[in-house]
C-alpha cells in the first residue's frame, strides 16, 4: 500500500496578485494513511445540458433499430466511440402552441412560457440539480452561449418576451439566467479571483501578463511537496490553462488586426464559430476538473439564428434551411449542420475522457449530459418526438429507447409519427433524481411529469 506523505485539501487554490487558480484532483489530496485509488469522499458527478435550435431532420437523426447495439444515425455518428454511455430517446414531447420561443422556453423547464409582458416559467432542471449538488462549489452552475439574441437576431418570436429565447436556464420561475458568450469573461471569472478589480485585470492584460505568471511563486511552493506523478498532472493542467488563455488572446488580436468592429459583441469572442464553441467547452472542462462547478448549461446556437456554416459547406443561414419544406438539397444542409453540432459535443466528451477524476476514473466516467432541441420538425415548429440524447456513466447507455408508440402510418414519409408519447418532464425528473434529489414530481400543468423516465428499457 502506498501512503501519501502530504495531504492537500480538495479546495486548495493557487493564488497570486489578482488571480486564483483551482487545482485538479491530485494524489496528494488522498488523506494520509489512505491507499491511492481509494478516496475519502465519493468523486463528484457532473452534469451538462446542451440546447440546439430549430429541430432536426428526424429521418437522419432517429436510429432505425430500437434497444441495444443500434446503428448510429448519420447525425449522431460522431457519438459512436461513447456508445456504452449513449441513450438516444425517441417519442418525448412537450405541450403547448408551436413556435421558437416555446421551444427554447420549455426544453429544460417542464412549463410553457407566459405570453405578453409577463416573465414566468419554472426553475429549470439544470438549476434544480445545481441547488442539489453545486452549493459547495465556486459556481453552482455556469451558463454559456454563442449568440447574444438582442445583438445578433434583432427580434423575438410571437408575443413572448425575448427572455425565453435568450437563455434556457432559469434560477426561479421569474429569474432567467444570462448566458455568457465571451470566453475572455468566462476565463477571468474562473481565474481572476474575487479580490481582483476590473482595473487590476485590465492592467495585467495591457502588459500581456498571463494569469499563470501571477501564481508562479505559489506553483513553485506547491511543487516542492508533490510527488513526480502529481507534478506531471499539475503541469499538464496549468499548460491547458495557458493554452486556452493564448487562444483567447490570439482571437482578440486577429479581430483587432483585421479592424473588425462589432460593438455588440464583447472583445474575446472568436470570429470562427467552431473555435468559439471549442474554447467554451475547454473552459467547461477546466471548470469541471478544478471542481469550480458541477453543472454547465450551453446554448450552442439560438432559435431564429441566421448563422451560416461555410466551414462545412453550408453558406445558407441556419433558420432558412430549417424551413426546408422537405426539399432534399435543403434538408441535407440542415442535417449537415445538426451533425456538426453533435461533433462539437463528441469532441468535448473525448476531452473529458482524457482528464483523470481520481480513483482511476476520468471525468467522463462521472458525468451526465442531456442534449437536444425543444423543436422536432422545424417546418412545423412542433414539440413532438423531440430529438434528444443522454450521455451518462450513471444511467448507462448503448440504447435507443422508444418512449412511446409509433403510429402505423405517417402524414409525411420523412417525419416519424407517434400515437403515444412520454412527457419530456419525465426525463427531467429522472435526471433530477439521479443527482440525489428526492423530488417526486417535476413540471407545471399539463407538462407535469407522470413519473421518472425509465432507463432500464
Amino acid at each position: 500500500m502506498f501512503i501519501t506523505k502530504k495531504h492537500l485539501s480538495r479546495r486548495t487554490f493557487l493564488r497570486g496578485m489578482g488571480a486564483t487558480v483551482a487545482l485538479p484532483f491530485l494524489g496528494a489530496m488522498v488523506p494520509a494513511r489512505t491507499a491511492l485509488g481509494q478516496t475519502a469522499a465519493a468523486i463528484p458527478h457532473r452534469y451538462g445540458f446542451v440546447y440546439v435550435p430549430m429541430g432536426t431532420v428526424m429521418k437522419e437523426w432517429m436510429p432505425a433499430q430500437v434497444g441495444r447495439d443500434f446503428e448510429f444515425s448519420p447525425i449522431l455518428k460522431s457519438l459512436e466511440p461513447f456508445r456504452d454511455n449513449v441513450n438516444v430517446i425517441s417519442g418525448l414531447r412537450n405541450y403547448g402552441a408551436n413556435g421558437h420561443s416555446p421551444s427554447s422556453g420549455t426544453f429544460l423547464s417542464g412549463a410553457f412560457p407566459a405570453h405578453g409582458s409577463t416573465i414566468l416559467l419554472n426553475t429549470t432542471v439544470d438549476q434544480v440539480i445545481a441547488q442539489q449538488i453545486g452549493q459547495g462549489t465556486t459556481f453552482p452552475s455556469l451558463e454559456f452561449a454563442t449568440e447574444d439574441h438582442s445583438s445578433h437576431l434583432g427580434s423575438c418570436a410571437g408575443d413572448f418576451l425575448c427572455s425565453y429565447m435568450s437563455t434556457v436556464s432559469w434560477r426561479t420561475p421569474t429569474q432567467p439566467l444570462p448566458m455568457e458568450i465571451n470566453p475572455r469573461i468566462v476565463f477571468e471569472m474562473m481565474f481572476g479571483g474575487s479580490e481582483s478589480t476590473p482595473e487590476a485585470r485590465q492592467a495585467r492584460l495591457s502588459q500581456s501578463t498571463s494569469i499563470l505568471d501571477t501564481v508562479a511563486e505559489s506553483v513553485r511552493d506547491l511543487q516542492r511537496d508533490l510527488g513526480a506523478g502529481d507534478q506531471a498532472k499539475l503541469s499538464e493542467y496549468l499548460e491547458n490553462v495557458r493554452e486556452i488563455e493564448r487562444r483567447i488572446v490570439q482571437g482578440e488580436q486577429q479581430r483587432s488586426e483585421a479592424n473588425l468592429e462589432a460593438p455588440p459583441t464583447p472583445v474575446g469572442v472568436p470570429e470562427n464559430w467552431e473555435e468559439h464553441v471549442d474554447l467554451l467547452w475547454e473552459l467547461g472542462a477546466l471548470a469541471y476538473q478544478g471542481d469550480l462547478t458541477r453543472v454547465i448549461t450551453f446554448m450552442m446556437s439560438a432559435e431564429l439564428s441566421t448563422r451560416s456554416y461555410p466551414q462545412i459547406g453550408v453558406a445558407d443561414g441556419h433558420h432558412p434551411i430549417s424551413h426546408n419544406n422537405f426539399v432534399p438539397e435543403q434538408m441535407a444542409k440542415k442535417a449537415k449542420v445538426d451533425a456538426y453540432h453533435v461533433e462539437r459535443v463528441a469532441k468535448f466528451l473525448a476531452r473529458l475522457e482524457s482528464i483523470p477524476a481520481g480513483d482511476g476514473t476520468s471525468l467522463l466516467d462521472n458525468f451526465t449530459l442531456l442534449y437536444g432541441s425543444g423543436m422536432s420538425n422545424s417546418n412545423a415548429h412542433d414539440h413532438v418526438n423531440l430529438p434528444v440524447f443522454v450521455v451518462s456513466s450513471k444511467l448507462g447507455g448503448n440504447r435507443h429507447i422508444k418512449a412511446g408508440v409509433e403510429a402505423e402510418t405517417r402524414d409525411n414519409e420523412l417525419v416519424p409519427k407517434f400515437s403515444k408519447m412520454t412527457k419530456m418532464s419525465d426525463l427531467h425528473l429522472a435526471l433530477i433524481q439521479s443527482s440525489g434529489s428526492e423530488m417526486e414530481s417535476y413540471g407545471i400543468g399539463e407538462q407535469e411529469s407522470d413519473g421518472a423516465f425509465d432507463f432500464s428499457v
